[in-house]
């Protein structure tokens, strides 16, 4: 086993973290952890703070909630020296997101915060709100002035998914975000880009030299990306009905997959570089013709149904907050065409949905089969194709399958797997999947986040699913059980071309 690499990577530079909608879900389990995690590994300057701003925040309260959420979400041990460190620089902004005044109040803490933690005024604006705000915080900064960069000050904002609810409203945003500031300090996160696997796509591809050359369609019959989440809608009933499966997954998740496969090698890992080339494949994706969206675009919503487990699971439109006869979609499979040199003639099949049998996230590459003449005059009838598979999670890794002889006097082929586990040839790192991009962040390293252009052009390729299907009421909702995969229909769009979904 070769030598495993320390980590070492310097600390992010002197900064405060200001967290809009601090008092919320995200903030507790995903961010305070992720902070937490970044200061167990010596990542974060000294001179670093947090500042929550809601309209509600009991300090005490507040504090006691971020370490019993931190000790809750944590993946390695909890040690009380490094959240004390942390706690110190915990402050608070108690106003609405709306008001001024409240705005101003933010520049006096943040003046106070530069004074006592020696922040040098770099701020990072992390907006873990409803979207209704994106572009409203971002105006409201500009008015006091907390906006503008100026003598080697910077300041970024940081934008959660859904970015728009479809390419007019994602246009609309990224106008009025440009308004106030330039598109260097606009990070659009995805968390999915923060996961091991995902980043290790590119250095997969890019640094070992048996794969790149049959990365293309004269070798690839098709490439498979799986999304399945095993938990219902849950308690986001309110969110969910109004955006659905494909406009919560498609546009940022499943196609920065998409697009870290099948995007031609960058002339270096900076930013623009990365994110032109994400860009062509999403401009080189055929959308699909409204008259072809039932045939190539399958929706779905779970019934009632009963988990591997045991569990019972209620139908969608018995949700909270959930119209009794919702039409929003749980479900989604998609057949995808990226018309250009390297990809022509080879589909991309996207499937996501909620209420599935496991968590599982993976890409698999399966390449075309070899002529079976050879072994004409053996028992051998049929092949198996080459699978290449990325497992995203829950176990990160990568497995390539692969036939060879079965010992004994006839001839018979076996499938065998060669596997990769990140947690079993490296050190276990504790993660969240936000550490990464928090981190990027403060270091001004946009190559993990959304460009405003390559995020209108992903929703141009979802528009006309969405136009279709709001025009058309499913009229076989709920079309799939809870614990099973999905509806029949997904098979079909499968078994139409000839092939089958991979089971995971």
């Amino acid at each position: 086993m070769k030598d495993r690499q320390e980590n070492s990577a310097a600390p992010a530079g002197r900064c405060a973290i200001v967290i809009f909608g601090a008092a919320g879900d995200l903030t507790r389990r995903k961010l305070i952890p992720a902070l937490y995690n970044l200061a167990e590994g010596g990542l974060l300057p000294d001179e670093f703070a947090i500042v929550g701003f809601a309209r509600r925040l009991d300090d005490e309260e507040f504090r006691r909630q971020l370490r019993d959420e931190a000790r809750r979400h944590l993946t390695g041990e909890f040690r009380q020296e490094i959240w004390d460190w942390l706690d110190s620089r915990v402050y608070r902004v108690i106003g609405d997101l709306s008001d001024p005044e409240a705005y101003v109040q933010l520049k006096e803490t943040l003046a106070k915060v530069d004074e006592e933690r020696g922040t040098g005024g770099n701020y990072l604006y992390y907006m873990s709100t409803p979207p209704s705000f994106f572009s409203e915080i971002p105006r409201q900064l500009n008015q006091v002035g907390l906006a503008r960069e100026a003598e080697g000050r910077w300041r970024r904002v940081v934008i959660e998914k859904p970015f728009g609810r479809d390419l007019d409203s994602a246009r609309s945003l990224n106008r009025e975000l440009l308004e106030v500031l330039d598109e260097s300090q606009i990070y659009r996160i995805d968390h999915y880009l923060g996961k091991e696997t995902v980043q290790n796509i590119l250095v997969f591809r890019f640094a070992n030299a048996i794969f790149e050359p049959i990365w293309n369609r004269r070798y690839v019959d098709h490439v498979q990306i799986s999304v399945a989440e095993r938990v219902d809608v849950g308690t986001r009933g309110g969110y969910y009905d109004h955006a659905g499966a494909l406009r919560d997954m498609v546009p940022n998740h499943l196609f920065q997959l998409l697009a870290l496969i099948a995007m031609e090698p960058p002339v270096s890992f900076e930013a623009d570089a990365v994110r032109n080339e994400k860009g062509k494949i999403f401009r080189a994706i055929n959308p699909i013709e409204p008259d072809e969206v039932l045939d190539e675009a399958v929706r779905g919503q779970y019934g009632d149904g009963t988990m591997p487990d045991g569990e019972r699971v209620m139908a969608y439109r018995s949700a909270e907050r959930v119209a009794p006869d919702s039409a929003t979609e749980t479900y989604v499979a998609l057949k995808l065409m990226v018309d250009n040199w390297r990809w022509a003639g080879v589909p991309f099949y996207l499937r996501t949905g909620k209420s599935l049998p496991k968590r599982v996230t993976e890409i698999a590459i399966q390449f075309k089969s070899v002529p079976l003449m050879l072994f004409e005059k053996t028992p051998i009838d049929e092949l198996e194709p080459n699978v290449l598979v990325l497992r995203i999670q829950p176990d990160e890794g990568i497995s390539l399958s692969f036939g060879a002889k079965v010992p004994g006097p006839v001839m018979r082929i076996g499938g065998v797997d060669m596997d990769f586990c990140n947690a079993n040839y490296f050190d276990a790192t504790p993660a969240t999947g936000y550490e990464t991009l928090l981190y990027d962040c403060m270091k001004g390293d946009a190559n993990l986040f959304q460009r405003g252009d390559n995020a209108e052009a992903a929703w141009s390729v979802v528009n006309p699913i969405l136009d279709v299907w709001s025009a058309l009421t499913p009229r076989d909702f709920p079309n799939y059980t809870a614990g099973s995969w999905g509806p029949e229909a997904a098979d079909e769009l499968m078994r139409c071309d000839g092939r089958a979904w991979r089971k995971l």
